[in-house]
């Protein structure tokens, strides 16, 4: 008879530490998840910051060697991605191309200029920022004239903080609520063994002593609830990957080194806290109040 009460004992613990496990592996998986997306949204900004170009039209008198010399002084530039020198013919030829015709013929002369395009860092990519570049680089006496998208950017910024502030809110609401949930089932855990915990306190066990079984247990749940989460993030990176090539999750392993051990320090820290708090109040009802 005892050693049948001790199995369903047995089989009630696993299940409650499976469930357990369960609750925390997909409430860190949709952390996880959401971590991906943020990091993933900062370098898609990044990316299409680093694809505006400032286009630096150049006089004609320029000769070879100050075209090549401003190029080197400009790659220097504390906010320099990349400089691309397109000359006159190739620009020529490229627009031949485009329209189907051979212009040059019909007008006689090239009568577009040698141009100069900077793609530039994605901090730097900014109205105020362009603007203050624009009024130093066009005091070069080779300079003819420089352009750029200024509605493009005022655009793109607008719309990278619109999405970034609805991310961050969003966020911290998944974060809440993965903190209640697993919260909730840590504490559901300690509650089966309430008993437990009187018991030893009523036969002289510190607090300390009753406190630090459950908390090990529940770090090592909080462990393995984790583990299955970025297993899970793993599967859903390959899936992604598989269906759109572009986006290339699995190749960026800083960025999964980020978020994987934030799933893992959560998941423990979030177990830790829980357990800490969870034994306390226990340990401080009084006999009568643990039927309640």
């Amino acid at each position: 008879m005892s050693k049948t009460f001790e199995k369903h004992q047995k089989k009630r613990l696993q299940s409650s530490y499976l469930s357990v496990i369960v609750s925390i592996a997909l409430v860190l998986f949709l952390v996880g998840l959401l971590g991906i997306i943020v990091l993933k949204t900062q370098a898609l900004a990044q990316h299409f910051r680093e694809q505006v170009t400032l286009n630096i039209f150049l006089s004609d008198d320029a000769n070879v060697n100050q075209i090549a010399n401003y190029k080197k002084e400009l790659q220097k530039k504390e906010y320099t991605q990349k400089v691309e020198f397109v000359s006159k013919e190739d620009a020529a030829e490229l627009m031949q191309k485009e329209i189907g015709q051979d212009f040059l013929e019909f007008l006689g002369t090239n009568p577009l200029k040698n141009v100069i395009n900077i793609h530039l860092k994605s901090d730097f990519v900014t109205a105020e920022k362009m603007k203050e570049i624009e009024k130093s680089l066009v005091k070069n006496k080779i300079v003819h004239e420089i352009t750029y998208d200024k509605p493009l950017i005022e655009l793109l910024n607008k719309n990278i903080k619109r999405i970034s502030v609805w991310i961050l809110i969003f966020s911290g609401l998944l974060t809440l609520i993965a903190v209640v949930l697993i919260n909730s089932s840590i504490r559901l855990s300690v509650y089966s063994k309430r008993f437990t915990i009187k018991t030893m306190q009523m036969v002289g066990a510190t607090k300390s002593f009753i406190r630090r079984p459950f908390i090990w247990t529940s770090i090592k749940l909080g462990i393995l609830g984790a583990l299955l989460a970025i297993i899970a993030l793993i599967g859903m990176g390959y899936y992604i990957e598989k269906q759109i090539p572009e986006i290339k999750i699995l190749n960026n392993i800083e960025m999964l080194l980020i978020v994987f051990g934030g799933v893992l320090v959560l998941g423990v820290l979030i177990t830790w806290l829980s357990t800490f708090f969870a034994t306390r109040r226990f340990l401080n009802l009084r006999t009568n109040e643990l039927y309640y």
